[in-house]
């Protein structure tokens, strides 16, 4: 489409309801914006003590984190009835959702707001600190904002208020520190959607030729700081006009034929450039990088007296490759490397011995062996959860709800998982082979390193889960023996995000990962690449000592909603970032195959 055809972005989206004969305009509201709305209404309820609905709109909040197609297209076709029927979304979160896209606004939040004038989403985000916590800061020492409570801690102010103390003031400036030192960075998991749907709508314009999302997002990073896209075309001003003219921009540092760079909403950076057919290779090797594989690329090429640069690679001045990345890679005599491995860490050294590892692919996964139900602190049912996994590919799913030591989420004691067996075998006849369903847990692992559930019961399980969600300070030495103590259960599978961090919110907790790894070859228990977005952990670093030692690992997505399972996809970008092979990772294995290494361990 040419300039003078191509959609022209509103700030309002209007639609005509007929049976009311009235025009509704809907605010252009990002599923982003309702999810941070929905999440500080959470906090405000919990601030007060409201019982029940915080976790109703954190449920909520949490199964729309997932979804790609916008909640404001959805709202477009169906109405609040629409709304009414997605994942944790009942009559009255749908009716709060409405009034934003009706008004721009939620009257009852906008109230909360004026009654604590306390940016309670931000301060939460600081490890350690929740909405009650957040709320006597402010009653006491009139915090509002992380400053606040940065300038309160450095003062010793806040280890004087009753049940703080000097320690909870030292930990919550850590906790600042981390927050941030992370904060100019972006989920992947979050900003991938949004990318993908910017990258979508370019190549639909008839002047692209061609178009590649570079840089860390090419990359599989866990965080990213920007996104760089390339394209090739012979009329870029059709292209560079509508990217800068996308409804997402809220501000544009530059708008030139070749070159374009824009702020979305979100806050992220993204670049546009147009370069030559003939250097497409080079350039796109040049922005996915990294610099520090870019920079073992060019010493390779100085060794055959080549030069590379972004335009291409050269002897003299003529030029050798460049249009595409695999002739770039077989003129410097190696095998073409795979974006998720280039950060120079040996991937040099094995494409110059043609001895890259075959890594597992997108696709490969066959089972899901963490998913968390409407039991405890998922959103959706058992029933439910097995359909989305069905209707993403999967052939099995592992029911791993919480045990009762997480009493906030409804943890499942003896009686209550034994009932939900009972439940899983219903539905397993209900939907007969199109799935199987496994009875499993996430169980916690206690501060002594015992477990949350007797032998008994884990002995009847088909995967046992183990992972830890309290006491996450204790001392090195003690965090590694609890967990060491943990995996030599003869019962016990697998370990759960293995490190406990939570990207850009929370570091690892202090363990020592060589010891659980060789302890993990010795039980043959298999350790977790939990795909979540702001898990990701294992971490690339573990995944490949797994790999040389020869631990096996599972990627999940640990879904608390069925708009979870699109998850995988990251997890299998981390164990490729880890150099994992499908032979590494036993749900990208049939479910006999799983089982039987399971239960050979037994």
């Amino acid at each position: 489409m040419d300039s003078s055809t191509k959609p022209q972005f509103t700030k309002e989206i209007v639609i005509i309801q007929e049976e009311q004969e009235e025009v509704m305009v809907i605010k252009p509201i990002k599923n982003a914006e309702i999810v941070k709305a929905l999440k500080e209404f959470s906090a405000y309820l919990a601030a007060e003590g409201v019982a029940f609905k915080p976790r109703a709109y954190e449920k909520a909040a949490l199964g729309l984190e997932g979804m790609e197609e916008e909640l404001a297209e959805i709202y477009k076709k169906g109405g609040r009835k629409a709304l009414e029927d997605l994942p944790g979304v009942g009559r009255g979160i749908a009716e709060r959702i409405e009034e934003l896209f009706k008004t721009g606004k939620v009257n009852d939040l906008e109230r909360l707001r004026k009654k604590y004038p306390v940016k309670i989403n931000e301060i939460t985000e600081v490890e350690g600190i929740g909405p009650k916590m957040a709320l006597n800061l402010y009653k006491k020492l009139g915090v509002k904002t992380l400053a606040d409570l940065e300038k309160s801690a450095k003062a010793g102010k806040v280890r004087n208020i009753e049940g703080f103390g000097q320690k909870t003031e030292e930990n919550i400036l850590k906790g600042i520190e981390f927050v941030k030192k992370s904060g100019s960075r972006f989920l992947l998991g979050l900003a991938l959607p949004e990318i993908r749907k910017i990258e979508e709508r370019l190549k639909n314009l008839k002047e692209v030729e061609r178009l590649t999302v570079a840089g860390s997002v090419r990359r599989w990073k866990e965080t990213i700081g920007d996104a760089d896209i390339l394209v090739i075309s012979k009329n870029p001003k059709p292209i560079m006009d509508y990217f800068v003219g996308m409804p997402e921009v809220v501000r544009v540092y530059a708008h030139g034929e070749t070159k374009s760079a824009v702020k979305i909403k979100s806050g992220l950076d993204i670049d546009l450039r147009v370069v030559e057919a003939r250097s497409y290779g080079a350039a796109l090797n040049y922005f996915t990088g990294s610099k520090d594989h870019n920079i073992a690329l060019r010493e390779e090429a100085l060794k055959k007296e080549l030069k590379l640069n972004e335009y291409g690679l050269f002897r003299g001045k003529k030029m050798v490759a460049g249009r595409g990345e695999v002739e770039l890679y077989e003129a410097l005599g190696m095998d073409y490397i795979e974006p998720e491995m280039r950060e120079n860490t040996g991937e040099i050294e094995l494409s110059k011995k043609h001895a890259l590892p075959s890594l597992i692919n997108y696709g490969d996964i066959e089972g899901d062996l963490q998913i968390q139900t409407d039991w405890t602190d998922g959103s959706d049912s058992i029933e439910e959860m097995a359909k989305a996994a069905l209707s993403q590919g999967l052939k099995y799913i592992a029911i791993t709800d919480h045990t009762k030591r997480l009493a906030m989420t409804g943890g499942l004691d003896e009686k209550k998982i034994r009932r939900q067996w009972a439940d899983i075998d219903r539905i397993q006849k209900k939907m007969g082979s199109k799935i199987k369903i496994l009875k499993g847990t996430e169980c916690d692992i206690l501060k002594d390193g015992s477990l949350d559930l007797p032998d008994e019961i884990l002995a009847k399980l088909d995967v046992v889960g183990v992972s830890v969600h309290s006491y996450f300070n204790l001392f090195r030495e003690e965090q590694t023996k609890r967990i060491l103590k943990a995996i030599k259960n003869p019962y016990v599978d697998i370990l759960f995000h293995p490190t406990g961090r939570l990207i850009n919110r929370r570091e690892p907790y202090e363990v020592d990962m060589e010891a659980i790894i060789k302890e993990a070859k010795q039980t043959g228990t298999v350790l977790e690449i939990d795909a979540f977005p702001d898990r990701l952990d294992l971490k690339d670093e573990h995944i490949k000592k797994c790999v040389i030692s020869g631990v096996k690992m599972s990627i999940d997505s640990d879904a608390h909603s069925v708009s979870h399972f699109p998850f995988l996809e990251y997890g299998i970008a981390q164990a490729r970032r880890g150099w994992a092979k499908r032979g590494d990772i036993i749900n990208a294995w049939p479910a006999q195959k799983m089982m039987s290494f399971l239960k050979s361990r037994h």
